[in-house]
């Protein structure tokens, strides 16, 4: 069996890198012509109410008309633009923004694609085996080949998100809790490792302009990496791509999983690199942000080197699904915000879906439905304080955490739309990191 083709190269000029990224891995051997093609960038996240940093963060639009020009020139016609936006499904406004912003309103003009919320397009349920039933988008699934345009980036959870997972983005948001089951047998990596399986064919092209350590997120470490990495075998760009961040795919959970369910190697035996050498353009990005054990339970390095004490923190685990992700790291700026210097009473708080109350604690907060039903009759508990909702509201949050004794400012919650803006501090007068990468011309 011939070597799987992957294809390494640097970013040096619009539309001819992207080009011979394409074209030196035989990108479209597997596209038939007059194809219907669904293309699926990156957007992780959006708000409308603050410029924030996305480099590393969302696919950047240069790649994605770059894209566009070359499917045209090879006489494809139907395209579509798909992305479900980590957003409250009710909230049509958001999205919308983030098509416009990000040029898609223009690339429906000037070369007659489409672009879709796929919030609100209809989802057939997919039985990958196993007992595992996910949602997808139709579109994607009716589609004849599909064009995967994730960002080169490392994962707070998966370690790496790239071809197969940025497909995460095509389930609909009860698939997407699913997916962080806390069956450990079943776990986020199982799962993941199952979503590129009904697809049609397959291009993945991993947009490396910008590469994110820490993420999946606008606070990771963002770097100027100048790569793209192509390949019509989306398990192959993955292995190589987790590489070139520095990680081995065998550590990788869902890489593993993925390559036993269909008798591939993890060592890159079966395939064949052509253009940069991995070994000359790799740079490791640490995927995880850092925790530190005190005497009765852990938190962030962060809050640590802050001086907190008497809260406890617990390192969050695969089992917390995206919509508590994203008010996590608020959560932590309201505590770091309401730190005065005076030791809390043994405050510990716990998220995701398999954590238990440890015992000698004052005061336990359950973040999230999940946590709540699992452990609200715990004996060791002494005082439980709980936010129950999927996800929680903050205004549940705030008070869980006044009542248990640390004073959270509301206000950080009800202006968490501009937080994100704050970030853009660590980049300004950086030439390196520009915003036309995200603006259509």
């Amino acid at each position: 069996m011939a070597n799987k083709l992957v294809s390494i190269v640097r970013y040096e000029n619009p539309y001819q890198s992207l080009k011979k990224a394409v074209f030196d891995c035989g990108g479209f051997d597997l596209m038939p012509p007059k194809a219907r093609v669904f293309i699926k960038p990156n957007i992780v996240f959006w708000t409308r109410a603050c410029t924030f940093p996305k480099w590393g963060v969302i696919t950047t639009s240069r790649v994605v008309e770059d894209m566009v020009i070359l499917l045209k020139e090879h006489g494809i016609e139907d395209i579509t633009i798909g992305e479900g936006i980590v957003a409250d499904p009710r909230d049509k406004a958001t999205p919308d923004h983030a098509f416009e912003y990000l040029g898609y309103k223009l690339l429906k003009e000037r070369y007659g694609v489409k672009y879709i919320n796929i919030m609100e397009r209809p989802f057939k349920k997919v039985d990958l085996g196993d007992g595992i039933t996910l949602k997808y988008n139709k579109d994607i699934l009716e589609s004849d080949f599909v064009v995967d345009l994730p960002v080169m980036k490392s994962h707070n959870q998966t370690v790496v998100s790239l071809g197969i997972k940025n497909l995460k983005g095509t389930i609909d948001i009860p698939s997407r809790k699913k997916c962080h089951s806390a069956d450990p047998a079943k776990d986020l990596d199982f799962h993941v490792a199952r979503i590129a399986d009904p697809m049609p064919p397959i291009l993945t092209v991993i947009d490396g302009i910008y590469s994110l350590e820490r993420g999946p997120g606008f606070d990771g470490r963002m770097r100027r990496s100048n790569l793209l990495v192509g390949s019509n075998d989306i398990l192959s760009a993955d292995l190589v791509g987790s590489k070139l961040l520095g990680h081995e795919p065998a550590d990788v959970g869902h890489l593993y999983h993925a390559a036993k369910s269909k008798g591939r190697p993890l060592d890159l035996s079966d395939i064949e690199v052509v253009g940069e050498k991995i070994e000359e353009v790799a740079s490791f990005h640490q995927h995880d942000f850092e925790y530190v054990s005190g005497k009765k339970g852990e938190m962030p390095k962060a809050l640590a080197r802050q001086g907190l004490q008497g809260l406890y923190y617990r390192k969050f685990d695969q089992t917390m699904c995206t919509y508590c992700s994203a008010l996590n790291g608020l959560i932590l700026t309201v505590i770091r915000q309401a730190w005065q210097g005076e030791p809390w009473d043994d405050i510990e708080v716990l998220t995701g879906k398999t954590m238990e109350p440890s015992p000698g604690m004052k005061a336990t907060l359950l973040i999230g439905q999940c946590m709540y039903r699992k452990n609200k009759d715990h004996p060791a508990i002494q005082k439980m304080f709980a936010a129950k909702g999927c996800p929680p509201d903050p205004r549940d949050i705030i008070n869980s955490l006044n009542e248990a004794g640390i004073s959270a400012d509301p206000a950080l919650f009800s202006q968490a739309d501009q937080l994100p803006g704050f970030f853009m501090g660590r980049y300004d007068g950086n030439p390196e990191f520009e915003e036309s990468f995200f603006r259509i011309k």
